[in-house]
């Protein structure tokens, strides 16, 4: 699924451009950003939109000696085998259909990006522990909320925040992916970053310069046409609007 998919607005904009040319990049150069490129991009996500304006993120950031000893603990823990997430998360949860069939899509067109056949099990494991060695990325971002309730809005200011962090630094020639994989193992990020055990880890982020060289950066997925996901009510002509 090489490209996006949607089609371009009819009044295309700097702000489409930026929305539209953001991708998970899964190969990072390894210097450093500078200070005020960091802080820029703390403070654009810091504009997101809260439920109440509880604003309840917490982010811890981590770069040099402490991402480099951190990605060794996550290493450790995944030999370990010392899962622990605050959150579930399973592919059996997808279901049957639509969301199970965009999964499946999105690891197929990974791993074919990288020459990893589907019964290359040993190569798949290799590539998706590049996760905790944050694909090369100097830089880092751990998400932590609250416990509110079911933590459903909470999550959702979380997302909204990430989305600011992405677009922040994609605005600025960068890259950066969400990474759900990080929270797998809460706990040992937990003691490494010396974070209460009451904010609960959603997923980290890493982030930096591009590879633009790496293959793995050579496809950007792209998404379903909007008649699959938006139902309109007495709005019409925006579907058959090309």
């Amino acid at each position: 699924m090489k490209g996006i998919l949607l089609p371009p607005t009819s009044t295309p904009s700097p702000i489409t451009d930026i929305v539209r040319s953001r991708y998970s990049v899964r190969k990072f150069l390894p210097t450093p950003l500078s200070p005020s490129d960091i802080r820029g991009v703390l403070e654009d996500a810091q504009a997101a939109p809260s439920n109440c304006n509880t604003q309840p993120w917490t982010v811890h950031v981590v770069s040099g000696a402490a991402r480099d000893a951190l990605s060794k603990e996550l290493l450790k823990a995944d030999e370990e085998k010392r899962f622990s997430p605050d959150f579930s998360f399973s592919y059996a949860d997808f279901g049957e259909g639509t969301y199970i069939d965009r999964a499946h899509n999105h690891a197929a067109t990974v791993y074919q990006s990288v020459g990893i056949s589907r019964s290359d099990q040993a190569s798949r494991y290799a590539h998706a522990r590049e996760n905790l060695e944050f694909f090369g990325a100097p830089h880092a971002a751990f998400l932590f909320m609250p416990a509110f309730g079911d933590g459903v809005r909470a999550a959702g200011d979380i997302g909204m925040y990430a989305q600011n962090f992405l677009l922040s630094l994609t605005a600025r020639g960068l890259g950066g992916i969400p990474q759900t994989m990080l929270g797998q193992y809460a706990d040992t990020v937990r003691e490494f970053l010396n974070v209460p055990k009451g904010l609960k880890l959603l997923f980290g982020i890493s982030f930096g310069t591009a590879d633009t060289t790496a293959t793995v950066n050579g496809f950007h997925m792209g998404r379903a046409p909007l008649e699959q996901s938006v139902v309109l009510h007495d709005t019409p002509g925006v579907l058959n609007e090309q």
